[in-house]
């Protein structure tokens, strides 16, 4: 052996690296300087050769084998090569040949400050940093892998790309933090991985990224290698639009929600448990039914990759990874851009709350409790099996801030629906006493969870704008959508778990003891204006033996139709945006299940067809009247008619959007008894038009329509100073339509009297005028006689004038003759 390189070893090190438990294999493998002169070292198990080159070959030096453990080094007096511009050159034992750049060589590519934010919990990119990078680094390429572990003896990178080998590439522990880090050359996209993680306690475990982009199909869970930066987005118009609108424009804007189970909407081939369609074929199957039927968003649920089917995504193992059961990560990209291309939200179902125990997740990730809290009492949900986040810790809460960031940034993610946030919130949310622990307060509220919920919805709020977080949450928490500035959690929507349990159990009453439960009704409207709601029927409501919608309904089966449109509009007519779960748009009979495509065979049935066009004309509805989604957050927005005749089931509102004009006015029938010339109170003395009625034939019903003006009369009512007179179907949704206006009848009145006076004065007026004229026109005749008379007297007077003239003449000649004569 050379005595340079001899005395240059670290044989700590070497005995550390060939035991498996080596944490800085910088230190000893790779290119260094030593002296004058460079060292390189390399250790290649089962190698028979192992030659440093130039890049080009032109240089080629064989190395010495050290040690029969396959570790190979070699000594230049003087620098022979540049940073990384080498490779190594190994030959195996089974005459195999693998030309690489060498792994060591190359700098970290996370500095002192992107440990010092993660530390911290405010690096809001991490995702950049950690996970796996395919990259090029000084003209090489291949993947920069990078690992939060601190507890680890040693990390190692392992794949089908060094036979699973956890001695071929182990990983460099930064100084702080307890970040291993490494780029492996040649290691392109598509490449398969896990960690191989040696813990304290001398256990080898296998660990798919935490923060890896793609994973295996199940039954596999390692971890495959994903470039998201190829992906070319065309929806630049979409997101920069979406970031002019301000939480209040969102709460005054449309929002009718399809909730989807991609994986069961349709199925390209049943009974197989791989028959998915992928996201590129489902996306504009997706947006043109979606489209059509008239909703705004789809929430999509179980993107993030989960192991089990049966958990509907809700359980999940990567949560920087879009399950592989549909495809790539860039058909995600394709799905989403195309649907926004097609005018289309999309609301992304996310599970901060809980984390499966499965070996390749997140449990005990490094050997210890990593991301759950370490005490079980905070840790751990007794009933559900699964883990639950350390809040508290920085880089836990860094992990799951980010981890919405990206969705949203890395995928255009228009808004998340965070699961179960009522088990954030609680420390005691589904234990019994000894199974959970106080927080310093002695109370049950988990102060950790609330400051990461806030934090969420600010920084989201502040690097995302337009885009927003919903939470299922089912308590009465107060605040939950107030701005986390004024100590609220900061969401924008909350769903309204209250109103659903109470309406759908007064819906799968007889109609007969619907009057004894009329506060299930009527409840929600003394607190919905308390949060910004979104009504939900969604998947939970129509699994585990709670029956299809169709089938909560009572009654023969015309009626169960009749009571399922009902309920639908009596739905869109309450206050709050909307979500209905695939299916129930058209009333499939049976229970979802997540192994079968939807039951599309039942609209065959005339009746199916008409719940499918009853949903899409209230969603038309809605869409075309802002007085259905403008004011769900003010009180204006909203008025009951009556809901004070439980006996009678009949209940009347009025919903009010930005403008007195196209108003609308609701009915709803619960009982199957039809009302003809029902007196229902109107707010103002106008004309009223039928818009919508569930029992018109096209829906299914039986026809009985209001055609036609519906004029209103001057008969108050216990909550209105007029009223209308309409036909009411049994178990029905009639709604009209009308522009308000304040002009009472005594205004119509005054009017016409006024009217009357005016129209008399203006014939007296005329009266008058006309007898002017006459007179005028008497005294123009007269004149005109006048005037004819006097042209006559003239010609005369002057007829006579002339004949004065002739005959005086001949008088003055006579009178001259006689004076002569005189003299």
């Amino acid at each position: 052996m050379n005595k340079r390189i001899n005395d240059w070893i670290n044989w700590v090190l070497y005995d550390e690296l060939i035991a498996g438990k080596l944490n800085a294999p910088k230190h000893l493998l790779g290119i260094h300087e030593y002296g004058e002169g460079q060292i390189i070292t390399a250790y290649r198990p089962h190698a028979v050769e192992v030659k440093v080159t130039s890049r080009t070959g032109k240089k080629v030096h064989t190395m010495e084998k050290v040690t029969d453990e396959g570790f190979y080094a070699i000594f230049f007096p003087k620098k022979e090569f540049s940073g990384t511009k080498y490779n190594l050159v190994t030959t195996y034992e089974d005459g195999t040949t693998v030309t690489t750049a060498d792994p060591y060589a190359f700098d970290s590519q996370i500095s002192d400050f992107d440990s010092y934010l993660f530390a911290e919990g405010k690096h809001y990119e991490i995702y950049n940093k950690f996970g796996a990078h395919p990259m090029t680094i000084d003209g090489v390429k291949g993947t920069y892998f990078a690992v939060w572990a601190p507890d680890a003896r040693r990390v190692s990178v392992v794949g089908d790309f060094n036979m699973w080998d956890g001695n071929l590439h182990p990983m460099q522990l930064r100084p702080n933090g307890g970040i291993y880090e490494l780029f492996i050359p040649n290691v392109l996209s598509g490449a398969v991985y896990k960690y191989q993680i040696l813990t304290r306690y001398d256990e080898i475990l296998y660990k798919s990224d935490p923060y890896g982009n793609q994973a295996q199909m199940r039954p596999d869970n390692g971890s495959v290698v994903a470039d998201l930066t190829t992906y070319k987005w065309k929806d630049t118009a979409w997101v920069n639009k979406r970031k002019t609108y301000s939480r209040t424009d969102r709460m005054k804007m449309p929002m009718t929600i399809y909730e989807m189970h991609l994986g069961s909407w349709r199925k390209k081939v049943e009974d197989d448990d791989s028959g998915f369609f992928s996201y590129r074929e489902l996306a504009p199957m997706v947006a043109d039914y979606v489209k059509d039927m008239g909703y705004t968003h789809v929430e999509i649920m179980g993107i993030a990759e989960y192991p089990f089917d049966g958990s509907w995504g809700y359980q999940v193992t990567n949560y920087y990874a879009p399950t592989s059961r549909y495809g790539s990560p860039e058909d995600f990209m394709y799905f989403i851009d195309y649907l926004h291309s097609k005018g289309i939200g999309i609301i992304l179902d996310w599970v901060p709350a809980h984390f499966p125990k499965d070996a390749h997740g997140l449990g005990r990730f490094d050997g210890m409790p990593l991301y759950e809290h370490p005490d079980p009492r905070r840790g751990e949900h007794p009933d559900w099996g699964t883990y639950i986040f350390d809040y508290g810790r920085a880089e836990v809460a860094n992990f799951l801030i980010a981890n919405a960031l990206f969705w949203v940034e890395k995928f255009h993610i228009d808004a998340l629906r965070v699961d179960a946030v009522a088990s954030m919130l609680y420390l005691d949310y589904g234990k019994q006493d000894g199974q959970w622990l106080p927080n310093e307060n002695g109370g049950n509220e988990n102060l950790d969870a609330i400051k990461l919920l806030q934090n969420i919805n600010a920084v989201m709020e502040e690097k995302n704008p337009g885009a927003f977080l919903i939470a299922e949450e089912s308590t009465a928490w107060a605040g939950v959508t107030a701005p986390a500035s004024m100590n609220g959690l900061g969401f924008l929507f909350k769903w309204n778990m209250g109103w659903m349990n109470d309406f759908l159990e007064y819906m799968k009453m007889d109609p007969y003891f619907r009057s004894f439960n009329h506060n299930k009704l009527t409840f929600s409207l003394s607190y919905t204006y308390a949060e910004n709601y979104v009504l939900v029927i969604s998947h939970d409501e129509v699994v585990h033996l709670k029956c299809s919608m169709i089938n909560k309904m009572p009654g023969s089966e015309p009626q169960k139709f009749a009571n399922l449109r009902l309920a639908y509009g009596y739905m869109y007519g309450h206050p709050g945006k909307k979500l209905l779960f695939m299916g129930q748009e058209f009333a499939q009979p049976r229970e979802w299940s997540e192994a079968r495509s939807l039951d599309w065979f039942v609209l065959d049935n005339p009746l199916n067809q008409g719940v499918q066009r009853w949903v899409k004309a209230l969603n038309n509805l809605y869409n075309a009247n802002d007085a259905l989604y403008a004011n769900d957050s003010d009180v204006m927005g909203f008025e009951w008619i009556d809901c004070d005749h439980p006996d009678k089931g009949v209940v009347s509102f009025i919903r009010r959007g930005s403008t007195p004009s196209k108003q609308l006015l609701f009915i709803c029938n619960f009982v199957p008894v039809e009302y003809d010339n029902y007196e229902v109170g109107a707010p103002c003395f106008t004309t009223y038009k039928e818009v919508l009625n569930s029992d018109d034939v096209q829906f299914g019903g039986a026809g009985r329509l209001n055609s036609g003006k519906i004029k209103a009369i001057d008969k108050k009512t216990e909550r209105m100073p007029y009223s209308i007179s309409v036909t009411v179907p049994p178990l029905s949704t009639v709604v009209l339509e009308y522009d308000y206006t304040d002009v009472t009848p005594e205004d119509i009145l005054k009017k016409k009297e006024a009217e009357k006076k005016a129209a008399a004065a203006k014939r007296a007026a005329e009266k008058k005028t006309a007898a002017k004229k006459t007179a005028t026109e008497k005294k123009d005749v007269e004149t005109t006689e006048v005037v004819k008379k006097e042209p006559e007297k003239k010609t005369a007077a002057t007829k006579t004038k002339e004949t004065v003239s002739k005959t005086k003449p001949a008088q003055t000649k006579a009178a001259v003759s006689k004076k002569t004569t005189k003299k």
